[in-house]
C-alpha cells in the first residue's frame, strides 16, 4: 500500500534542497539577518549566497537568527494538512525553542482539521546530525513505515546520533558564551581547538581542548571510536559537515577512513548551513554517526 503522509523538516538539516525535494520531503525555512537584511536559509540553492555570507563575516558582520514563531508554523502546517497527514521533525530543542511553537500551532489546527494527523517530534539534533536522523526517517518511509513507527524510531534513536566537532575559530563560540573571552584570545594565539559535542538534551558541550588541528583530529577520532556502534567495524551512515573549511574536512576524512575502513568512500560531506554557521562562523568541522546513548 502506498505511503501517503508528508514527511516535513526544517532547513537546518543542512542537506541540500535538491536532495530533500528529490526524496519527497517538505521544508520549512529558517531566516537569518546580516547587516540588517533578512535572508531565507539557502540550503545550497545559491552558491553566491554562501560566498556573500562568508565575505560578510570576513568583513566583521555578526549574523543573527531567531526561532520560528507559532504563526509561521501554523501557516506552513495548514498548507500541508490540506494535502494530507504530516509528520514534522524539528530542529532540536537544545538549539532553539521553536519546537514548542510548533506544538502550539498543532493544537490550534487540531479543531480545524479533525480528520488529519499532524505529528510533531523533536529531533534533539542539529545540522548534519539532524540531516542524518531525517535521512534514516526518509529511508523508513520509503520502506513502508507509517508515521507512528517513524516517530517511535526517532524518539528511541535520536540520542544515539552523535555530534562531535572541533573549531579553529573561537570568535563565534566566545560570542555564544561557550568559550570565555580570555580563553578565546589565548586560544587563538596558541592555535587551540576546542572539542565539542551535543549532549542528551541536544545542547552544545565543550568537553576538551587541544593545541593544533592534527591533535584535534586525532582526539576526535579517539572519542568516536569510544562511542561508535560496532567500533572499528561500523558500517552505518556517517555524515561530515563543515563551515567553509573544505581542506580541513578533507584532512579529517582521510584520517577517519584510516580508523574506520568500512566507511571509506561512504562519508556524506555537507556544508554547514547559514543558520548554524551564524553561530559557529568559519572553521568548524563536525561529524555524526550512530553510537551509544549520548549523556
Amino acid at each position: 500500500m502506498e505511503n501517503k503522509f508528508i514527511l516535513s523538516i526544517e532547513s537546518t538539516v543542512d542537506l541540500s534542497y535538491d536532495y530533500v525535494t528529490k526524496r519527497g520531503m517538505k521544508v520549512l525555512f529558517y531566516t537569518y539577518i546580516i547587516d540588517g537584511e533578512e535572508h531565507i536559509d539557502n540550503m545550497g540553492r545559491s552558491e553566491n549566497e554562501k560566498n556573500n555570507f562568508y565575505e560578510a563575516l570576513d568583513n566583521g558582520a555578526l549574523p543573527s537568527t531567531s526561532q520560528i514563531n507559532e504563526y509561521h508554523y501554523e501557516q506552513y502546517f495548514e498548507e500541508l494538512l490540506e494535502q494530507g497527514d504530516v509528520l514534522h521533525i524539528t530542529l532540536g530543542t537544545g538549539m532553539t525553542p521553536s519546537y514548542l511553537n510548533a506544538l502550539k500551532a498543532k493544537e490550534e489546527l487540531s479543531t480545524k482539521y479533525p480528520n488529519r494527523k499532524l505529528i510533531v517530534v523533536d529531533s534533539l539534533c542539529s545540522s548534519g546530525g539532524y540531516g542524518m536522523l531525517v535521512d534514516y526517517a526518509c529511508d523508513m518511509k520509503d520502506q513502508g513505515a507509517n508515521m507512528e513507527e517513524i516517530e517511535k524510531w526517532i524518539i528511541d534513536n535520536r540520542n544515539h546520533i552523535h555530534h562531535q566537532f572541533y573549531s579553529t575559530n573561537l570568535k563565534y563560540f566566545r560570542r555564544s558564551g561557550r568559550v570565555s573571552g580570555p580563553s578565546a584570545i589565548v586560544g587563538s594565539i596558541l592555535k587551540i581547538c576546542p572539542l565539542m559535542r551535543l549532549n542528551k538534551e541536544g545542547k552544545i558541550v565543550a568537553y576538551d581542548k587541544v593545541r593544533l588541528v592534527p591533535n584535534a583530529i586525532k582526539k576526535m577520532i579517539n572519542d568516536i571510536l569510544e562511542n561508535i556502534q560496532d567500533g572499528k567495524d561500523y558500517n552505518g551512515k556517517f555524515f561530515m559537515y563543515h563551515s567553509n573549511c573544505l581542506d580541513l574536512a578533507k584532512e579529517t576524512i582521510e584520517k577517519l577512513e584510516e580508523a574506520l575502513p568500512n566507511i571509506k568512500n561512504k562519508i556524506v560531506l555537507l556544508d554547514i548551513g547559514m543558520i548554524i554557521a551564524s553561530h559557529c562562523g568559519k572553521g568548524t568541522v563536525a561529524v555524526s554517526y550512530l553510537g551509544d546513548e549520548r549523556v
